[in-house]
């Protein structure tokens, strides 16, 4: 499903040399639930930036399904992006304007699909978050863990083969983080979406079957 070769990221600050990743190499099979670990400064935003499409590699090369995705064009990336991977944010990144139902529509409006066909799909997946009865509310009449719901919901509507989840309990009380991280694990036992989650928190990724760790760039250590 996903393979990172030997990846590195340079960023350039003025005259200064900032090396993200120095050479990271990973394989994520499908329907995997993976974390990804590391402090402030590892380099695991990066790598998840890098995954998601968000960002390309300085060198090496990034496989998605046998195809090194590296070498597309922004705009083949950006297809890419919406058709296969689903993004959830520790920040939500839901439109204030619009309420739960028209967010969690957004990413099919990118695509061919009848107005119909959006709102069904949209309304079928809000109810697999159990958020079906909010549907018609805007974000600020939602609690942080509803938010993080329809934020989840947005990511899984367009049906895609990856989830990346960015901290996604880190805005909420320990309760509401449990239950968003159970609502995570459950839809990749019973959807087999492959699942990955960036994270700093040992008790997030403890929930997961495989740990990978990041120090400075590169992987040190995995578990599971």
């Amino acid at each position: 499903m996903i393979e990172l070769r030997n990846v590195t990221k340079t960023y350039w600050m003025g005259k200064s040399r900032h090396e993200a990743l120095k050479g990271v190499s990973l394989q994520i099979d499908t329907g995997e639930l993976v974390a990804i670990m590391g402090a402030s400064g590892s380099g695991k935003t990066t790598t998840m930036n890098i995954l998601g499409l968000l960002d390309h590699p300085t060198t090496g090369e990034y496989y998605l399904n046998e195809q090194d995705v590296s070498q597309l064009s922004h705009n083949q990336q950006a297809t890419l992006r919406n058709h296969s991977i689903g993004f959830v944010f520790q920040s939500f990144f839901l439109l204030s304007r619009l309420d739960a139902l028209q967010n969690v529509a957004l990413p099919l409006t990118y695509r061919n699909v009848g107005a119909k066909t959006i709102k069904k799909q949209a309304m079928a997946m809000l109810g697999k978050v159990g958020m079906s009865e909010w549907w018609n509310h805007r974000p600020n009449e939602l609690s942080g863990g509803q938010q993080q719901r329809v934020a989840i919901a947005r990511a899984l509507v367009g049906d895609p083969n990856i989830v990346l989840a960015d901290e996604p309990t880190g805005s909420l009380d320990s309760k509401t983080g449990q239950a968003v991280l159970d609502l995570l694990i459950q839809l990749n036992k019973t959807e087999k979406t492959t699942v990955i989650i960036i994270t700093h928190d040992e008790r997030v990724a403890s929930r997961c079957p495989r740990v990978v760790k990041l120090r400075d760039g590169l992987v040190m250590e995995e578990d599971g």
